[in-house]
């Protein structure tokens, strides 16, 4: 036993010691993996996990195994995008433009100026079919992109259904959500500008903490307000966006007028991204040096999240697979815009024809239950006037688990989308939400993010309707964050706790009769 011992400490040390280039077996991926000394050395101790030579495009299933494949077309991996899609270029109906809130004009770029860099003000309004992504920010990008198409193989078998389910999971960016796919750029864009600081609003937390991320990186300062409820449930959202430097305020606050107005009518009010989008625009427009972001809902907004369906079709390509039903939640509609726009440029030019179809929670259900018609972006009316699905500015949602969901209205460029048939949107409570958390969690192993509950919540219903016809469909879902943060909601629902939400008609009715009513 003692001559085998020494003979097993001998040999490990002989291959320490040939390994010794290798930092890290567990971060393989970041490894020079084209030296020849690697593969030869890292292929023979495992020759099954280096069976291909070919390089990764971010494709895994979750079986533990990652695939290796390649692009039959041209033999290179998936990349970054090198330039984000603008839907509005392929759209046979041009949307209705945003109006000026005093005029009720069409807006004119200059109008923005106050709020905006140009070059984001250029993005708003262009219909150009690409526009080119600064390698500066494709630098950042690199962090994390392109991000990963998983199959989701055993929540397949935990539903018994003949599906074949993918999601594309942007949780593995810094933030752990989608949302610095624009807050990058966005802070770049101001950088070079010459801005000094900016102002946000965030829901749940993942806009704030992708902005405050985005402006650590590039030296600006970053001031965000908070919906009073998700400042209260989710403090460790709160804490990363301190940890990287952003001063945080819950909001309604008492340092604008526009909170000040709120919490003398309400002084238990627990806010909504409306709110919160007033007292972050006030703050904007009254210094020069600040400009104001938008972590949804605008086109430039959009325009940067079309990353996520660009690399998504190559992936889907690569493994030679067409999504059937494609899935996202809505809020504002950023993550259901970037997966799903790509895809419908695609339908439009009849390569392709899946279902797309949005999920919101019945508590804020503005493309089921909202009115399309010209409404503000915020509760206290300093935004332009846009055409959107809208449940009426000074709606005041109840306080759902998905922060990120609580907005009045949806993005004007999907509420177009919606109204020219090219997708559908239903509702869904949240405890069926947390129910299929659950079920994904505990089969796939990630727990997302409640927002994305919808999402999944959703795909399960797809799922299960195929196992009921026998279809082998193929599901698209957006997975656009972890919820690592959100613990407190799954124990609430794993304890019995959790209540679905709604509101009543009579609030959604006064709320719809204070919209201005602009033709």
């Amino acid at each position: 036993m003692t001559i085998l011992l020494y003979q097993f400490i001998s040999w490990f040390q002989t291959q320490r010691t040939k390994m010794k280039a290798v930092s890290s077996i567990s971060s393989v991926s970041s490894l020079p993996t084209t030296s020849p000394y690697f593969i030869s050395q890292v292929e023979k101790q495992w020759p099954q996990r280096f069976a291909l030579s070919t390089k990764p495009i971010h494709l895994r299933h979750s079986n533990g195994c990652k695939v290796r494949a390649t692009l039959n077309t041209n033999n290179k991996s998936i990349e970054i995008p090198h330039q984000w899609y603008n839907l509005v270029a392929d759209l046979p109906i041009k949307p209705p433009p945003p109006l000026h809130p005093k005029t009720f004009e069409p807006i004119k770029p200059e109008d923005l100026s106050p709020l905006f860099p140009d070059e984001l003000i250029r993005q708003e309004v262009t219909t150009d079919r690409f526009i080119d992504i600064p390698e500066e920010v494709r630098d950042v990008y690199k962090l994390w992109r392109p991000t990963p198409l998983i199959r989701a193989k055993r929540l397949e078998k935990l539903l018994d259904t003949p599906a074949r389910i993918y999601y594309k999971y942007e949780g593995v960016s810094p933030a752990g959500s989608h949302k610095p796919n624009s807050a990058v750029p966005q802070a770049w864009y101001n950088l070079q500008q010459g801005v000094k600081n900016v102002a946000t609003e965030t829901g749940a937390g993942q806009w704030g903490s992708a902005l405050a991320f985005a402006c650590s990186i590039f030296g600006l300062g970053c001031e965000v307000w908070q919906v009073r409820a998700s400042y209260d449930s989710k403090p460790y959202r709160r804490l990363m966006m301190q940890t990287w430097g952003a001063k945080v305020h819950p909001s309604p606050s008492m340092l604008t007028e526009a909170g000040q107005r709120i919490l003398q009518n309400d002084p238990t009010s627990p806010g909504s991204l409306g709110i919160a989008i007033s007292e972050a625009v006030e703050i904007a427009a009254k210094n020069p040096d600040t400009k104001y972001c938008l972590g949804s809902v605008l086109n430039h907004v959009l325009l940067h999240q079309s990353v996520i369906g660009e690399e998504c079709i190559k992936q889907m390509e690569a493994i030679g697979e067409t999504p059937d039903v494609i899935i996202g939640c809505t809020g504002g509609g950023s993550n259901f815009a970037g997966l799903s726009f790509p895809f419908i440029r695609e339908k439009l030019n009849k390569k392709i024809n899946p279902v797309i179809r949005a999920v919101e929670p019945t508590a804020c259900p503005s493309l089921t239950k909202g009115r399309y018609t010209y409404d503000y972006g915020d509760t206290a009316g300093l935004t332009p006037l846009m055409k959107m699905h809208t449940l009426g500015h000074d709606f005041v949602p109840d306080p759902i688990h998905a922060g990120g969901l609580r907005y009045h209205g949806m993005a004007p460029l999907i509420s177009h989308v919606y109204e020219l048939g090219l997708m559908e949107a239903i509702s869904i409570p949240q405890t069926e939400c947390f129910q299929g958390a659950i079920q994904f969690a505990r089969s796939e192993g990630l727990i997302p993010a409640p927002e994305p509950t919808h999402a999944i919540a959703a795909t399960i219903r797809e799922a299960l309707h195929c196992k009921e016809t026998g279809e082998a469909k193929v599901i698209l879902t957006a997975m656009c964050g972890h919820g690592h943060f959100d613990l407190p909601a799954y124990e609430k629902y794993l304890q019995g706790n959790m209540v679905d939400l709604s509101f009543s008609e009579e609030k959604l009715k006064a709320s719809l009769a204070n919209i201005s009513q602009v033709t």
